[in-house]
């Protein structure tokens, strides 16, 4: 009897392996690379530091991949694989720069136009020479693109908890450069968007 079931257990092993060996560990427990596309204009080096500071905050969360592009780098390839996108622009006249307007342009034109950003996320984030220097209009400017795309809005989150627009920055002669904590809010609000599309790219993929 032991020789017969030493027998059957041989054959299932060599005839119908699918059927004897289980799964890799790799292939039950897969984890989805997360792509996250963050494109920006930037002329005096704040807006792209604004960006170097989400792009931390997103490598806090595992299985992300940021993506730091200038908005003139950024390929076709790199929208298309993107499961989320951040723009960031400097304000000019109380709105987003032309550069950024022609990318945000272009991503219309290379998503699919049965799908556009349908299940992606998207969000924006800008740098300003004063308080009220049209900040807020330049991001909403930015998300109102991507709404009509049919992106996931994600918001900002700022350091006492709040949420925002989107990450932003005071950078004028009054106010030179980033403060460490436009900086942290940054790096938390990377941190989110980071999150949150890992989640939806996931729930996607089952």
């Amino acid at each position: 009897m032991k020789t017969l079931l030493s027998f059957l257990m041989g054959w299932t092993m060599c005839v119908a392996p699918g059927l004897a060996q289980p799964e890799e560990p790799d292939q039950i427990n897969e984890v989805v690379r997360t792509r996250v596309l963050v494109a920006y204009y930037s002329e005096t080096g704040n807006t792209e530091a604004l960006g170097r500071a989400l792009v931390e905050g997103m490598t806090s969360v595992a299985g992300v991949e940021p993506v730091f592009r200038k908005v003139s780098e950024a390929s076709d390839d790199d929208i298309r694989r993107a499961d989320g996108i951040l723009i960031g622009t400097p304000v000019y006249w109380a709105s987003l720069h032309a550069r950024v307007k022609e990318f945000i342009d272009r991503v219309g034109r290379v998503l699919d136009q049965e799908i556009h950003g349908e299940g992606r996320t998207a969000g924006a984030f800008c740098t300003g020479g004063a308080a009220a220097s049209g900040k807020e209009l330049a991001r909403l400017t930015i998300l109102a693109a991507f709404l009509n795309m049919r992106f996931v809005i994600i918001g900002g989150l700022e350091v006492d908890g709040f949420g925002t627009l989107g990450a932003e920055a005071t950078t004028g002669p009054a106010d030179p450069g980033l403060s460490e904590q436009e900086i942290e809010a940054a790096r938390r609000s990377g941190a989110r968007f980071a999150r949150i599309t890992a989640e939806l790219a996931q729930a996607r993929s089952n």
